[in-house]
């Protein structure tokens, strides 16, 4: 395997320029990765970095130093060609009263994919797809959403674990958001194809007025998880998931862009600020949006569609 050192040739292109405050070290070895971020803005505080949920290793007046094995700090693996890719995100949590705002940063480890390495007695259930300078990724993932998930089949009852992400590049930090979601049986939807509505009415996650499916608490504002309880539709049959996925400006969610899911004995809930579950008060109805910019303009989001599977729901008493 051929490892990433410092500005390594195989590092994947972080095309902006580090500010003119910053600096950031990266060195990519197999299994451990070693990150410095060298701040030179008196007022910044570098205890509030976070590599994925990770607190810095050690920080100092002007560096935060993250040294963690990459099974750890919530990495996303991602094997591609000859490719073995982990992808995080490098977050600064402001405090209220800081001049600097908070932001994200892309972390991007390649390696060569190793000769010896094969997949997992299943093939993993993922996807990527890119669209102007940003790169979605959606796929199953295991119980505590550590790692890839280790089956594609889920008894009924039980939960999917789904995450999305966003791997942002150049672009400002973006809130990562599921806008629709239906199941099917064909990887491509048509008219006349059987659906179970998941996610509708722009992030309302309807399924959870009859689950116990749930957004769980964001690690990151580039991903999304969402635990969903497996539904009685197609059991026994190949279901594909598809989504809009839409990466967002974090400043300006409405009642179309949000994820909003149902809390038994409470109502419809605000994943990223209950205080302002009001914005999910359409939910029960229809959400339309009352600012007349389009997303598809680019300039404060981009919408990519997406397909999760084939994955396989069994009924247990059958």
């Amino acid at each position: 395997m051929m490892a990433l050192f410092w500005h390594g040739a195989l590092l994947l292109s972080l095309a902006a320029a580090m500010s003119v405050y910053a600096d950031m070290k990266l060195d990519c070895r197999p299994d451990f990765v070693t990150l410095v971020w060298t701040e030179s803005r008196p007022q910044a505080d570098t205890s509030l970095f976070r590599l994925g949920n990770c607190f810095p290793t050690s920080v100092s007046l002007r560096e935060a130093v993250f040294s963690v094995d990459v099974n750890d700090c919530n990495f996303k693996r991602l094997v591609t060609g000859d490719k073995l890719i982990y992808l995080n995100d490098l977050t600064y949590i402001s405090s209220p009263d800081s001049h600097i705002v908070p932001f994200t940063h892309p972390v991007v480890c390649v390696h060569e994919r190793p000769k010896d390495w094969y997949p997992l007695i299943y093939d993993p259930v993922f996807n990527t797809y890119g669209q102007g300078n940003l790169v979605f990724h959606i796929e199953l993932r295991n119980a505590d959403f550590s790692g890839p998930a280790e089956t594609t089949s889920f008894p009924l009852g039980s939960f999917i674990p789904i995450m999305a992400s966003v791997a942002q590049n150049t672009h400002q930090p973006l809130l990562l958001l599921l806008e629709e979601c239906v199941a099917s049986t064909t990887p491509e939807l048509q008219p006349e194809s059987s659906i179970y509505p998941i996610i509708t009415n722009k992030g309302c996650l309807v399924d959870s007025k009859i689950s116990r499916s749930k957004f769980q608490p964001r690690q990151t504002s580039s991903e999304i998880q969402l635990s969903l309880q497996a539904f009685r539709f197609a059991l026994g049959e190949e279901v594909f998931i598809h989504c809009e996925l839409v990466a967002w400006d974090p400043t300006l969610l409405d009642n179309t862009k949000k994820a909003c899911h149902y809390v038994k004995d409470y109502g419809w809930e605000l994943l990223d600020n209950p205080e302002y579950s009001n914005l999910c008060d359409c939910c029960d109805s229809s959400c339309k949006s009352r600012r007349t910019r389009s997303t598809a303009s680019g300039k404060r989001g981009i919408v990519q569609k997406a397909v999760l599977g084939p994955l396989t729901i069994t009924d247990v008493n059958s």
